[in-house]
Order: structure tokens, then sequence, then C-alpha cells
């Protein structure tokens, strides 16, 4: 079979399972659930396809698909190794997360709605992964923001989830108007948006590009992955179902802002490049805090998100392209781990979502305390599991060649093992401290299978050698690099003392707790700091009240008088004032007409003689 046949069969397989269900199964949420889930498996399937056909050789095709005079616009497929990996993720997590959705939304009224609209996001998703050139990709951008907004309000009856996902969709455009005015920039500059067309431009003259040109291409990232200062959608977010936050708001989508960067990485100049590093140290940190005050064990993860995020974006800043894409594969794993861990536990808690209600859920639900205990640990970084050799290496990183920036990203890596702790100390263990908690029970195969084998991957998914050449061929030059560097054992050291000393903070101050917060009780200046979030949702709803609205209110006013009554009723009021004189005029009777033309001949004679004779 020709891999562009399998690559288009790949990207409209989950489309055609999206329209299905919206015309033919929207009331049979069994079929569409099914239809979905066989779906992810076939994009799984043809994924394993492109991974391992061709050798690793990079895989162009293209043709065109507009054309207007001399301007094309082309439509193709680029399948290289950053590629193969991203499809690895996006096929083999998405499918375990359809699996664990039939359980969790077994019993939804509107799981039609629900399935066709993951299908809807993985086509998406998949365009993003396999486009070859800037304008494609923004298409697919757009689309996976639609299906984000669709899914993250399918509660839409509740205010919150209404209220979520139009400020998800809000935001994530000014995100994405920078990236188009980035994509008109880049065709102004170079003549072409092809990927592969751009990359040998910029290696034949490096003055194409400028640190202007690449932040507007970044402000889609920005946008998309939830970076300072467009962050503030993401915890809103998760008033969507929780297989959703898994999939799209910690696995995939949120990580496509950073493939992005990757996919053009030789369109950043070292002063772009130095503010990533700044940025994703800061909020890397910033997050952390944020998280450390949070009740709603998916905000919590929301956060630790948005960290983790903020350290793919530094080690990209910090010119290890790879390590990034390796930190964003693990963290695919372990954080769709704990996402789907809390939904088993908002599951088996009637909905119940503050993690104060918990407790002594680790006799109650074993395996979903276990796997969740894996990804804790892996996130944390403790030594030999997935998160250590991608977090670490970053570090390292930064320990070598930046220190002001290795301090931020080792206080985020202390931060993020108390607060990850504190989450795991306040779910499982300890005593039951309401009613649902009491009554939770383990929930069955379809939900723990998931849990069961990202749970390994967790463990496992740091080994790239475990891993065929094919997915993990972009991640060995950077890894290398960072093997080879000095320091490592002294690293080694440094890592472990940041999850042992989080772990023990954690448990000494959130190993036996009541209703309430310690750290509210203890130090109340500080938990009002982290909670307020520096106030930047205030300050984005006083611009939007007190400065938008009204120059809005003012603008509209103008319109009204100005062009809307002066220059468009006024100048139709003008012509029809001199259309009602003429009408005068037409009276219907000749000696009438013959006055008038005489009276205008010695006029127009008068007028001639004034003029000429002068």
């Amino acid at each position: 079979m020709e891999t562009e046949t399998v690559l288009f069969s790949l990207l409209l397989l989950p489309l055609l399972s999206a329209l299905v269900t919206l015309f033919f199964f929207r009331k049979r949420g069994n079929i569409a659930s099914l239809l979905s889930v066989a779906t992810s498996g076939g994009i799984l399937v043809f994924s394993l396809f492109i991974i391992f056909n061709g050798e690793n050789e990079v895989f162009h095709w293209q043709t065109t698909w507009l054309k207007m005079s001399e301007w094309e616009l082309g439509f193709g497929f680029l399948i290289d190794a950053p590629a193969r990996l991203l499809l690895f993720v996006v096929s083999f997590v998405g499918f375990l997360i359809h699996i664990f959705s039939l359980g969790y939304m077994a019993d939804d009224e509107s799981k039609a709605r629900y399935f066709g609209g993951l299908s809807m996001f993985m086509f998406s998703m998949i365009g993003i992964t396999i486009a070859d050139n800037l304008i494609m990709i923004f298409v697919f951008w757009e689309l996976v923001g639609f299906s984000s907004y669709l899914l993250i309000a399918h509660y839409f009856t509740t205010e919150e989830a209404a209220q979520a996902s139009k400020k998800a969709f809000i935001v994530n455009r000014v995100g994405d108007f920078g990236f188009l005015i980035g994509i008109v920039l880049t065709y102004w500059a170079a003549g072409t948006v092809n990927l592969v067309e751009l990359a040998d431009l910029v290696d034949f003259d490096p003055t194409i590009v400028s640190t202007v040109l690449g932040l507007a291409l970044a402000c889609g990232f920005i946008g998309k992955s939830a970076q300072f200062p467009l962050h503030v959608w993401l915890p809103d977010a998760m008033a969507g179902p929780t297989p959703v936050s898994a999939l799209i708001h910690a696995a995939t989508m949120v990580a496509a802002g950073i493939y992005l960067l990757i996919r053009i990485e030789f369109m950043f100049t070292v002063q772009a490049l130095s503010f990533f590093g700044v940025l994703g140290g800061v909020m890397g940190l910033y997050a952390g805090f944020c998280a450390l005050v949070q009740r709603d064990i998916k905000k919590i993860l929301a956060y630790s998100t948005l960290s983790q995020l903020g350290y793919m974006t530094a080690a990209f800043g910090l010119g290890i392209p790879g390590i990034a894409l390796f930190h964003l594969m693990t963290h695919a794993f372990f954080k769709a781990l704990m996402f789907l861990g809390s939904g088993s536990v908002i599951h088996a808690c009637h909905h119940e979502q503050d993690i104060f209600k918990y407790g002594g859920l680790r006799k109650k639900m074993p395996v979903t305390a276990l796997t969740f205990l894996v990804g804790v640990l892996a996130i944390s970084g403790v030594n030999f599991l997935s998160g250590y050799f991608s977090k670490d290496a970053i570090l390292l990183t930064a320990y070598n060649t930046n220190m002001p920036l290795f301090f931020l990203l080792y206080s985020g890596a202390i931060l993020t093992a108390f607060y990850m702790f504190r989450l795991y100390f306040i779910t499982f263990e300890g005593e039951s401290r309401s009613d649902s908690a009491s009554n939770a029970h383990e929930n069955g195969a379809l939900m723990t299978g998931p849990l069961i084998l990202l749970s390994i991957l967790s463990v496992f998914g740091g080994y790239h050698s475990l891993f065929p050449i094919a997915i993990v061929e972009s991640l060995i030059p950077d890894i290398e690099m960072v093997a080879e560097m000095s320091n490592h054992l002294w690293m080694i050291v440094l890592g472990t003392f940041a999850w042992v000393i989080g772990a023990i903070a954690a448990k000494n101050l959130f190993g036996r707790v009541g209703d309430q917060d310690p750290l509210e009780q203890k130090l109340p200046i500080f938990f009002a700091l982290c909670k307020s979030k520096l106030f930047i949702d205030e300050i984005y709803e006083f611009y939007v009240k007190r400065i938008q609205e009204p120059f809005v209110r003012f603008i509209e006013v103008m319109e009204l008088l100005f062009i809307s009554g002066l220059l468009v009723r006024g100048s139709a009021g003008v012509a029809g004032l001199f259309a009602l004189i003429g009408k005068a005029f037409y009276v219907g009777k000749i000696h009438a007409y013959a006055f008038w033309f005489v009276a205008g001949t010695i006029g127009f004679l008068a007028y001639a003689v004034g003029l000429f004779g002068n």
C-alpha cells in the first residue's frame, strides 16, 4: 500500500467517524461509542504502519490545493522523526483514553456527542502532526481548538462548563491571531510556508529569520500550550469530562505547541530561544505555586501540566529540542495516567472533586491508588522512572549552561514533588472524610486496564533503548549530548534530594488532614498569595470590563452616529431631498416644461457671458 494512501486513510478515518455519528447515531450512544473506539484502534494500526514504514527515512508528499495566478497553496504530508513520535503518542494514548471513556461515560445521556467530538479531535490532531506547511497546520490548529471547545462544553447545562469553553476558545483566538500574523510574515520574507522549503531557504540564507517573526509564530504555541500570559484557560477547561482532560489538556493538544516549536526550530534566533528559556522557567515555578493550594483534583493536575509544559519550553530554549520532545512523550504517559486516575476516583466518588472530601481510598481502590502513585513518582523525578530521565536531562543541561534558569527549574522540581505527594496523601491515605469516599469501590476493567498499561509506560517510558528506533530517532542526538555532560553524578544527587525533600515535607504536613488545608492554617499569607495566582484573571477581568467594553460601546455609538447615521443615512437623506425637489418639477404640463427650459437657457447664457466676459 502506498504511504500517501495510508496517510489519507489515517487522516480521514476519524473525520468519517465523526460525520457518521453526527448524521446517523446522535441518539444511539452505544453504537457511536463503539464506532469511535474502533476508529481509534484503526488510527493506531495505521499510525504503526507509518511509523515503521520507510526505514526511518523522511517522507514528503504534496500536491496543489489552491492556485491563483502565480500563487499556489499546497496540501501535503511530512513524516519525519518528530512526526513519528507524536503519531505514536497521539494514537496509543488516544486509544487507551477511548477505552477508558467506555466505562467513564457509560451512563452519560450525551455520549454520542462526546465520542463524536473525540473523533473530530483525533482528526484535527493527526492533521497537525503530519501537515507539511504552516497554512495546513493553522487549519487543523483551529479545528483542534474547535474540538476542545465542544468537549469542554460537554456539560453545557452547567454555568462552569459553558463559561470555561468560551474562555478557552477566546483566549486561544488571541494566540492564534499572532500565529496567523507570523504565517503572513513568513510568506512575505521567504515566499513559501512549506516546512521543507523553509528549512532549505533558511539554511541557505539565515537572514530570512528574525526575532519578531519567530515570536509571532510562537504566539500559537503560547495559546495552545497555555503559557504565560495566555495560560488562564487551561485550569478552567477542567470543567469538561475527565478523559477529555487526559487526552486534550495533558497528553496531546497542549503538547502540540511544543511540537510546533520543534517543527519550525530553524525559524528562531538566539534571542528568541533565550525568551523561551526564561518563559519556561518562570512558568514551571509559577504554576507549581498555583497547584499547591488547589482543592479540586483536576485543577491540581492542570496546573501541574502548565508547570511541565514550562520544562519542555525551557528545554527548547536551552537548545535541546530532542529532550523537550522526550519530556513531551514521558509526560503524556504519566500525566494521562494521573488524569485517568483522577477520573477513576471522581467516578467512584459520585463526581466529587474536592480532595479534602476523599481520604482512605487506597484500601477501597487499590489498583487506582497504586497506578496513581506510579504517576506521582514519575512526575516527581524518582530515580529510574520515566520522568527522571527526561526531566533531569533538562535540569542537567540548565546546570551546565544556564545557572539562573537551573535554580528556577530546580525549585520547581522540589515544588512538584511537594504538591504531587500532597495530592496523593490527602486523596488515598488516612480515613474517609465523606460518604462518597466511604462508599467508593474500584472500577471495572475498562477503566483500570488503561491505568495499568499507562503505569507500565510511566515506569519504563524513559528507557528510550526499549523503543523502536523509528519512534525515538529524533531524541537520540540530544540524549547522547546530555549523557556526555559533566557533573552527571552530582545531578543525580540533586535530583534525588528534590523529590525526597518534597515527599517528606508533604508527608509531614498532609499525612493526616481534616477538611481544612493545613497550609492555609499555618501560612495564611503565603497561601492567600498562591491562591491569588498573582491576580492574572482579575487583571484580565478588569481590562475587559473597564477598558475593552467601554471602548467597544464608544465605537458602537460613533458608528451609529457618524457611519450609520451621517454617512449612510445622511447621504441617503440628501439624495432623497434632491429627489423630492426634482420630483416637484414634473407637473405634467407642457407650458411649465417650456418655461423651465427657457429659464435654464437664459441662466446658462448669463453664466457664460459672465465667465468669458471677464
